[in-house]
């Protein structure tokens, strides 16, 4: 887990409203609760980190959609 969050995602996580800051905290992993909860950082950094984590994520499945849907259209053109 990143340590520090990017400029760039601790901009987008101010433009947050509060009730979207309140959904990235409640998905939050329990690593990163503890470092929020022990002050080692502080809301803006940790709704930062998790929404850099999300895209990650995010990129990842769709890379692999991507992967499955050129499988099955290989399959059905077969």
């Amino acid at each position: 887990m990143k340590k520090i969050p990017s400029d760039e995602y601790l901009e987008k996580a101010r433009l947050l409203s509060k009730q979207e800051t309140e959904r990235l905290l409640s998905r939050m992993r329990s690593k990163l609760k503890r470092r929020l909860e022990d002050r080692k950082l502080d809301a803006l950094e940790a709704v930062a980190i998790q929404l850099e984590k999300e895209d990650e994520e995010l990129s990842e499945w769709r890379a692999k959609m991507a992967e499955i849907r050129k499988k099955h259209k290989e399959q059905t053109e077969s």
